[in-house]
């Protein structure tokens, strides 16, 4: 989950260097006068009021952000906006026209008090989908099951993050370890991140450099003078640091994650597995307009991210994001292979035996932290693509 992976550098400080951000005015603007992308799309129209709710509900996992782009592509003209409440609602679009239906995307990190989508989920039945990551749904497939419908993002674009200056021609995440090791430095992080164990027990990183004292700031990172690396995502914290973090003001270089065979899938848009049968009639419609939204996004992803810079301004939270950094998050999707076709030539799909692989690296390292996975766990719990549209391809 994001809640305690993202970067909370709207409330940084460093010492008595102010943390300043370009692009990031303050005050809000009308809903009114707000139009999402969708509405100038062109296609076919889809009818789901016969099928889903109303009022499609999505919990995502954090803020609005370039990553959950295809999710707000497809919000129809003038969407309203709550800032109190941290959502934002307006017709449920396909191909330029209204399906009918409502779409209510709701933020998720603080707007949810940190916790996990899953228990959000199940706790307001009110909710049709939301962004559960492989690793999640894991972790608490015995007692809160959730099965994805949708994987708008093949690849985690989360990295460790460095000073390439400080350590040249790194080639993995475990080169980089021993070079941390002989300088003395640390990889800072959230405390209790699973994917850190995993590193640590499959001996990718020794575990005299890891540092849980990560606290979403920058602070720690520009103070180490570069011997420090630090955990990040691929989509923001490159562009960020080195145009936005005055104290910094330069590149850094990266390693994603998933190199390292930690590689769930992000951000799956999915149901509660007791559900799924009651929603499939609307899934079998709703999921390939999640496609196209995803497909569409990422051809054209400017007016969306207009968007979420607008609904980052109302919502004021202190979580900063703009629409350049929307633009380089969309760049990276497609540069990074985080957002690709998979093997099977269309968008979305999860493969049956990278999830079986997933659950054998991850079963152990939750069941050893308290985690509640269900016994016998198989990748058919926890997935299906049974309502993708396999004409639908990003094309690149």
């Amino acid at each position: 989950m994001r809640t305690t992976t993202r970067l909370g550098i709207a409330t940084a400080a460093l010492g008595v260097t102010a943390l300043a951000l370009t692009g990031c005015a303050s005050g809000t603007s009308s809903s009114t006068t707000t139009t999402a992308a969708a509405s100038s799309a062109s296609g076919p129209a889809v009818d789901l009021s016969d099928v889903c709710p109303s009022t499609v509900v999505v919990q995502t996992d954090w803020n609005p952000e370039g990553d959950h782009g295809h999710l707000y592509q497809m919000l129809g003209p003038n969407p309203k906006i709550d800032a109190s409440g941290k959502t934002v609602s307006g017709d449920l679009y396909a191909n330029g026209k209204s399906t009918g239906v409502k779409l209510e995307i709701r933020a998720g990190g603080p707007a949810i008090g940190y916790s996990t989508v899953s228990s959000q989920m199940y706790q307001d039945k009110s909710i049709t989908l939301g962004y559960v990551s492989t690793d999640e749904a894991v972790e608490f497939s015995g007692n809160l099951p959730t099965t994805a419908v949708f994987a708008e993002n093949d690849q985690s674009p989360m990295v460790i993050m460095y000073d390439p200056s400080k350590y040249k021609d790194v080639s993995s995440i475990k080169e980089l370890g021993k070079d941390l090791e002989k300088k003395k430095g640390v990889v800072r992080y959230f405390n209790g991140a699973a994917y850190m164990t995993y590193l640590q027990e499959s001996g990718t990183l020794p575990k005299s450099v890891l540092d849980g004292s990560y606290d979403g700031t920058p602070s720690k990172f520009v103070s180490a003078g570069g011997t420090d690396a630090q955990q990040g995502f691929a989509t923001a914290e490159p562009y960020i640091y080195e145009n936005q973090v005055a104290a910094w003001g330069k590149k850094v270089d990266y390693k994603l994650i998933s190199s390292t065979g930690w590689n769930p899938y992000p951000e799956t848009m999915s149901v509660r597995t007791g559900d799924l049968q009651k929603l499939s009639p609307c899934l079998k419609k709703l999921v390939p307009v999640m496609q196209q939204a995803d497909v569409d996004y990422l051809a054209s992803p400017s007016a969306t991210n207009d968007l979420i810079t607008q609904l980052v301004k109302q919502y004021n939270n202190g979580w900063a994001y703009d629409s350049k950094v929307g633009a380089f998050a969309a760049k990276q999707m497609k540069d990074l292979g985080i957002a690709t076709d998979g093997e099977n030539g269309y968008v979305g799909d999860l493969d049956e035996q990278r999830v079986t692989d997933f659950i054998e690296k991850a079963k152990p390292i939750f069941d050893g932290s308290g985690g509640h996975v269900k016994s016998g766990l198989a990748a058919g719990d926890l997935y299906t693509n049974e309502f993708l549209d396999k004409s639908i391809s990003l094309g690149y």
